[in-house]
């Protein structure tokens, strides 16, 4: 399955693009969907903790579940100052 990994702030300087298409198995949770990602991406690992993960711009409760065509965002913790 295709999906677009949308990545922000820390996760984007990591994979080094605003964006990346991947193949992935269909039906992978969020958390599956992060592990594959750690083994593209060994820095990512850092973050995983923290991530949010929306899939087709809605936060995902745990559930959810990756198919083509699919829209991800990476959202690490954002700080203010």
């Amino acid at each position: 399955a295709q999906v677009q990994i949308l990545a922000f702030a820390g996760v984007r300087d990591v994979i080094g693009a605003d964006s990346v298409g991947i193949d992935v198995e269909d039906g992978l949770s969020p958390d599956e969907l992060l592990s594959a990602l750690c083994e593209r991406y060994p820095a990512l690992a850092a973050y995983r903790g923290s991530i949010r993960v929306a899939i087709n711009g809605c936060y995902t409760q745990g559930s959810e579940r990756v198919v083509s065509g699919d829209e991800v965002a990476l959202i690490p913790p954002v700080a203010g100052g």
